[in-house]
């Protein structure tokens, strides 16, 4: 199946679930699809071969950056709820793209206190309660030249302003407020200077 139909596919799905579940977590609250162009130009533009995506639903934000790696990237992907990873997984086999992701089982917090790999993306897309309590380990996952980009930044903004505040106040990063879908704070950790060889 092309992936720009599994893309409108879960799109639907997406608009139609969202619509009729009265549960938060029974919600997929699937980013927007500029967002998705958004996230791939990022992909590209900055060169990612390893992304690290913090809430995976079912897979259709984890699509638009795995579709956008070389065949050499690969897509670190923590989603906590069985029911989404397993149909995660089957959109990813759909599109082909099973080989280039891996779905970690765990809840955001614990993987991000766990881990000790470098990123060259970080996308944020999870329980934005936790951010703030953790920014000190998302910062240190972003390798230097690295992108961190958090969705929600506009239409929860004050749910998030402690995250943003306490990235932008570690002065290794440029920051940017960018108006696509739901808003996306976009910050660069800055790369070592290089050393003069002469």
């Amino acid at each position: 199946m092309e992936l720009e139909l599994i893309l409108e596919e879960l799109e639907r799905l997406g608009q139609d679930n969202d619509a009729l579940a009265t549960q938060r977590e029974r919600k997929y609250l699937n980013i927007t699809r500029d967002t998705g162009q958004f996230l791939a130009v990022l992909v590209k533009a900055s060169a990612a071969k390893s992304v690290l995506e913090i809430g995976t639903s079912n897979g259709y934000s984890t699509l638009w950056l795995a579709s956008a790696l070389p065949d050499d990237g690969h897509v670190t992907t923590v989603e906590v709820s069985p029911q989404k990873i397993e149909e995660a997984t089957s959109n990813f086999e759909k599109a082909k793209l099973g080989h280039q992701i891996t779905i970690v089982k765990t809840d955001a917090s614990s993987y991000l206190k766990q881990s000790d790999q470098r990123f060259d993306l970080v996308f944020l897309d999870a329980d934005r309660s936790q951010y703030a309590d953790v920014a000190q380990e998302i910062v240190a996952l972003v390798r230097p030249g690295g992108l961190l980009i958090c969705d929600n930044a506009v239409s929860h903004a004050s749910e998030l302003e402690a995250f943003m505040h306490a990235v932008a106040g570690t002065e290794e990063f440029t920051t940017a407020l960018v108006p696509v879908g739901k808003g996306e704070f976009v910050a660069c950790k800055r790369a070592p200077m290089p050393t003069n060889s002469d």
